[in-house]
């Protein structure tokens, strides 16, 4: 459906009796932060990597990047509100808060992971850890 040139320009001019303190904050903020989003979804989150030639395997990798974008996105919601890497991006938060060396230890009744002692953002990663258990 397109809309004449009447109801555009009606449209248009609607928005532009806010203040333009809100009109940048509602409008260009928010459109600028989607962009973001996007972009670290492509780059960081290794999203638009389609390296293989069957369609399965190149749709089963977007389908996980897209996992870790929505991952990410609740992650950086709910575990990191209030941190330091509230505002960070996925790359950051994946190098500084999830990369960390841990051996595994097996047995008979329960698997175990033993996480590094002195990691440097302990404390985010024990609040973070503390906010996404059920």
């Amino acid at each position: 459906m397109r809309l004449s040139s009447k109801a555009a320009t009606a449209y248009r001019s609607r928005d532009l009796h806010q203040s333009p303190v809100q009109l940048y904050e509602r409008l260009y903020c928010a459109r600028d932060e989607a962009e973001n989003r996007i972009k670290e979804a492509q780059l960081d989150l290794f999203g638009t990597r389609a390296s293989c030639p069957r369609f399965a395997a190149n749709q089963l990798r977007l389908l996980l990047a897209a996992l870790a974008h929505t991952l990410m996105q609740r992650l950086r919601e709910l575990a990191l509100k209030g941190s330091e890497l509230e505002r960070a991006t996925a790359a950051t938060i994946r190098v500084r808060l999830l990369k960390i060396g841990a051996a595994i230890v097996r047995n008979t009744r329960r698997v175990r992971v033993l996480l590094a002692s002195h990691h440097p953002l302990r404390s985010v990663f024990l609040s973070a850890a503390r906010a996404m258990a059920p």
